[in-house]
């Protein structure tokens, strides 16, 4: 509980308060919205998809490293079934990381969702999308420094240049279209404007980016599951 809820919680909090304690009287992204409401979405949406993408891998990089993977293959459930309860475990613990970070940030930002539709939408894809990453990096780790490249190398650097604390319309054009290439800004853009009603970019473009990630990613898991890949051996 301390490890899987309080600790990314108490993370996002420290972002909060050093960001906006600084940035808060001198940034305004959008028009009458504080820096504060503009960052809250980001952290939350980031925690959740860092913590889902956690979950699934690290669960199964344990039970590989431990041996007891065996006892997860011998009963008789299909590779879909094995992938669906990975899955649904990696989006419980990303909602609940969510749902932690939001509430304490709430002293921080006034309360406002005008789009509550779009906040469920992203938060159940994004966690979808990263819990099925995180089965992909957890099948192909054969040790945890190989887990922690991947999240280090791939995870950390697509969501903290995703828009969490800027807007991408502050960066030089180049980078611009760099980011429109970064698939976890339409996550974070899509989410922001669940709560602000003001985004980067079209949500409805965000969801379609988002549920494609989200089929490719699935089809991939699905096919490393079926063939054993690493798993029975």
């Amino acid at each position: 509980m301390v490890q899987t809820v309080v600790a990314p919680v108490v993370t996002a909090l420290l972002y909060l308060l050093i960001f906006s304690h600084v940035l808060e009287a001198h940034v305004e992204v959008y028009p009458g919205v504080s820096y504060s409401s503009f960052l809250v979405p980001g952290l939350v949406m980031m925690s959740m998809l860092q913590n889902a993408f956690s979950n699934s891998s690290s669960s199964l990089i344990q039970s590989k490293m431990t041996g007891n993977i065996v006892f997860v293959l011998l009963p008789p459930l299909s590779y879909l079934e094995f992938f669906l309860a990975y899955l649904g475990a990696a989006v419980v613990r990303g909602l609940v990381v969510g749902l932690g970070v939001w509430g304490v940030t709430l002293w921080f930002a006034p309360w406002q969702l005008p789009h509550p539709g779009w906040l469920l939408a992203y938060a159940l894809l994004s966690c979808s999308i990263m819990g099925a990453l995180g089965i992909v990096a957890g099948i192909w780790a054969e040790k945890y420094d190989q887990l922690a490249a991947f999240q280090n190398f791939l995870i950390l650097p697509l969501t903290f240049l995703s828009g969490v604390f800027y807007s991408i319309h502050s960066l030089p054009v180049f980078w611009q279209t760099i980011s429109h290439a970064n698939p976890v800004f339409y996550l974070i853009d899509g989410f922001r404007y669940a709560f602000v009603g003001q985004s980067d970019t079209d949500p409805r473009l965000g969801l379609l980016v988002a549920s494609a990630c989200f089929v490719a990613i699935s089809g991939l898991t699905l096919m490393l599951l079926r063939s054993g890949y690493k798993l029975r051996h």
